[in-house]
């Protein structure tokens, strides 16, 4: 039996940690949503390339390789994981095609149904993560359940030691 049907729904994202030492990174695109997701991805490694025409001041000064150059086909060779947030609605199907191809995991940030992964909120404490999903289906309220949750640990009333 597969269990209770009225109770189970499934998923179109399993929550997992994906080891990222000696993963090769790119991001393509260096404007608010790239930066935005350089941010986070800082906080887990120094080890990316972003490439984008015009890249951030904030993405500089990551300690991440950036390249200022329009994307070729060519930058995906040796990539593992991909961010694609270009603002460019065409150029990123094409990149996520180009990816795809080649077996590249990819993240489309303007297009959840694109994308190979999502990134949840998420609350770290030294060796501990604590992410919040919602399937990109609202992004928002897994935005406030991981505030609620860090405002828990910060003030004493949800302990984690």
């Amino acid at each position: 039996m597969k269990g209770n049907s009225a109770e189970f729904k499934e998923s179109e994202f399993l929550p997992i940690l994906i080891r990222i030492k000696g993963t090769r990174i790119l991001m393509v695109g260096g404007g608010k949503v790239a930066t935005h997701k350089a941010i986070l991805l800082s906080r887990f490694t120094h080890h990316a390339t972003i490439i984008a025409p015009e890249i951030s001041d904030s993405i500089k000064a990551l300690p991440f390789d950036w390249k200022e150059k329009p994307f070729e086909a060519s930058d995906l060779e040796g990539a593992d994981l991909l961010y694609v947030c270009t603002g460019d609605h065409e150029l990123n199907r094409h990149i996520k095609q180009l990816a795809t191809e080649r077996g590249i995991l990819t993240s489309v940030c303007d297009d959840p149904q694109a994308c190979d992964f999502v990134s949840p909120a998420i609350y770290r404490n030294n060796n501990l993560t604590i992410a919040v999903g919602s399937d990109a289906k609202d992004v928002r309220r897994s935005i406030r359940v991981r505030n609620h949750i860090e405002e828990n640990i910060d003030n004493g009333k949800l302990s984690i030691q």
